[in-house]
């Protein structure tokens, strides 16, 4: 199988979307609110760690947009996680609303796509986690 799978969530939180943004790409914050994730800036890529040592893996990005305070995209170009990641923060009543989306393609061939249908939930639960985690911190 070729193509993509694809995971979103999204939230709205009572900050504007300066603040959002600013917390948003603060990658050393990541840990405080993104699940089992701790993130750095490296030159011009960032480098993502999630899980628990030694069950994780890096997950490696370039930042393809920038757009501030609205938008951030992200090509994961790592050996495990390969796709686009975007992050929209969109002014909203009472602050903001944000949206984090990705479109990846499955690790591990033939068996990533096995995997997927029990991978989704998950994936998508951790997401709208970390979200509601983020929108505590504004």
């Amino acid at each position: 199988m070729t193509g993509h799978v694809y995971a979103a969530a999204q939230v709205r939180v009572p900050a504007p979307p300066e603040r959002v943004f600013a917390l948003v790409t603060d990658w050393p914050r990541h840990r405080e609110w993104m699940v089992l994730t701790s993130a750095r800036q490296v030159g011009e890529r960032v480098e993502a760690y999630t899980g628990v040592w030694p069950l994780g893996f890096l997950d490696v990005m370039t930042i393809s947009r920038w757009e501030p305070p609205h938008l951030v995209v992200m090509r994961h170009v790592g050996r495990v996680v390969r796709g686009d990641g975007v992050i929209r923060v969109q002014e909203c009543a009472g602050g903001s609303r944000v949206i984090w989306a990705e479109r990846l393609r499955p690790p591990l061939g033939p068996v990533g796509w096995l995997l997927w249908p029990l991978a989704r939930p998950v994936v998508n639960a951790a997401a709208r986690l970390s979200l509601r985690r983020l929108a505590r911190l504004l």
